[in-house]
């Protein structure tokens, strides 16, 4: 790794009330893996847009393969070489694997010869895809492959990618890096964000560490600790959650023989889920992407109603009431979907604490809001939960993916509940801020609440739970103490074998 393929040179983008990268100079070399790390809101996605052509730079300049690189937009950006994987897909699922590809090139071969270059290039990277499946039916992890396999299709010297792991499973993990390192091997230089830094130990070679925008630090990762690396994010000691264990109360919610049909032509029924939290306690629900993770929120929410009898609280039928009706009864929840589904982009976060907290705080009088008291609500939201944003005014969409969900979890929290519901709760959140996340979450099981806590990342559910669930294919498992479970027992109850468990226990 001697070829300098991109150097960057004082690069600078500044918004309305802030500086989201500031005189930022680095390079990457031709099959280096590159990490790019930094708490949320420490400026990587700007900067990575502004490589790909998204946003146009105030100062500085880039040069690729030895020219200029100043992209006007991302079809500049991939004739030149740069591939992108973002955070969020970009699939219509109601079309093919080849389709999808077809809808990203500029200049897409025919059918058939587009698809036998698929399936080629697939297999030789390990990313094995039909052409002819339709996205819908596919799994996160072979959703992910789709967009990697658009971008190696178009033989990119820089593919960049944007917490590739975050819906994937260990095992899809371990394929994945297996591609990588083929590409790297062959001269690809990938540019590497994820706030899951003992993958960023194992598969980069360097890191650039960002703070407020500006380049703090650089290393090796391979010589850091995890622990070390975050303490470089940060600028100072991380915090290692802590709860009291205590004992539990009553039951708060109960679900028994819970029917939910999809609500989607892909998406998963719920099929016979029962499951009990206590006062004070966290169920953690695991469980790969896709297996019914969403409907189970709708339907604890209130969203998706279900048969009265069917989910109760404090011994009351509820099953019935939508979600209004169940957040003045202290059940709130913090969907996976932060932007669109928790949060309105385009609406301010002072407008975006009113959606959920009108109710329990207390926001509407008489049919007319008290701005002045939602404002208070979304400031004190903002300082607790240190959202990086210029204030409760700006829009949702202009926050970073993990300042929004700062703001969204905190949202909740701080409305007291009496049932808490949250799926993917630190979702693209850099590890101080998940720490914080999680210890308000063990706070408020601290102070009586039920959590119910639905993630794909089995070391959070393992830190925070009490006890442990998992939900394969709409149905769920019966719960066990989350202390003293191994990864073995673990990976039969993800893959629905509870009853070879059993037999095993036997």
């Amino acid at each position: 790794m001697t070829d300098r393929l991109l150097t960057i040179d004082g690069l600078t983008k500044a918004y309305p009330g802030v500086v989201a990268n500031d005189n930022v100079s680095f390079g990457i070399d031709a099959g280096e893996v590159h990490a790019l790390l930094g708490e949320n809101g420490a400026g990587k996605s700007t900067l990575v847009k502004m490589i790909y052509g998204l946003v146009r730079p105030d100062a500085g300049a880039m040069t690729l393969m030895g020219d200029s690189f100043s992209p006007p937009e991302p079809r500049a950006a991939r004739a030149a070489g740069v591939a992108m994987v973002f955070q969020h897909f970009s699939l219509f699922e109601a079309l093919s694997v080849a389709e999808n590809i077809s809808l990203g090139m500029e200049n897409p071969p025919k059918h058939g010869e587009l698809s036998a270059r698929i399936t080629k290039v697939s297999h030789d990277y390990g990313l094995p895809l039909d052409p002819d499946r339709l996205v819908g039916e596919l799994s996160a992890g072979e959703r992910q492959r789709v967009e990697i396999i658009r971008c190696l299709l178009q033989d990119p010297k820089l593919l960049i990618m944007d917490e590739p792991t975050s819906v994937l499973t260990p095992q899809e993990v371990d394929v994945l890096f297996q591609t990588l390192r083929k590409l790297s091997s062959e001269g690809t230089a990938i540019l590497y964000i994820s706030h899951k830094l003992d993958e960023i130990r194992d598969i980069c070679d360097s890191a650039t560490i960002l703070r407020h925008g500006v380049v703090v630090d650089t290393c090796n990762p391979r010589e850091k600790s995890a622990r070390e690396l975050a303490e470089m994010m940060v600028g100072s000691a991380l915090h290692q959650p802590l709860r009291d264990a205590g004992e539990f109360g009553e039951v708060v919610l109960e679900v028994k023989d819970l029917y939910v049909p999809a609500t989607t032509q892909f998406g998963t029924s719920l099929k016979s889920v029962g499951m009990q939290v206590r006062a004070g306690e966290i169920l953690g629900i695991g469980g790969v992407a896709g297996n019914g993770q969403d409907e189970l929120l709708a339907a604890l929410s209130g969203e998706t109603p279900s048969a009265e009898q069917t989910v109760r609280f404090d011994g009351q039928p509820i099953g019935h009431l939508g979600p209004n009706a169940r957040r003045a009864l202290g059940i709130l929840a913090a969907p996976e979907e932060r932007l669109g589904h928790a949060a309105a982009p385009d609406m301010s976060l002072t407008e975006n604490a009113l959606l959920t907290a009108a109710i329990r705080e207390n926001l509407v009088n008489n049919g007319f809001v008290n701005w002045a008291k939602t404002r208070t609500f979304a400031k004190k939201v903002i300082a607790e939960f240190d959202v990086r944003t210029p204030g409760a005014r700006t829009a949702a969409r202009a926050l970073s993916g993990g300042n929004l969900q700062k703001f969204v979890i905190g949202r909740e929290v701080l409305q007291n509940p009496r049932v808490l519901v949250v799926n993917q709760p630190t979702w693209g959140v850099d590890a101080s801020a998940a720490a914080a996340i999680r210890q308000a979450l063990m706070d408020l099981a601290g102070k009586g609440a039920a959590v119910v806590v639905i993630s794909q990342d089995l070391d959070e559910l393992m830190e925070v739970s009490d006890n442990f669930c998992a939900l394969n294919e709409g149905h769920l498992t019966r719960p066990r103490p989350t202390k003293g479970l191994t990864v073995e027992e673990i990976g039969l109850m993800l893959g629905g074998m509870e009853e070879e468990q059993e037999v095993a226990h036997a």
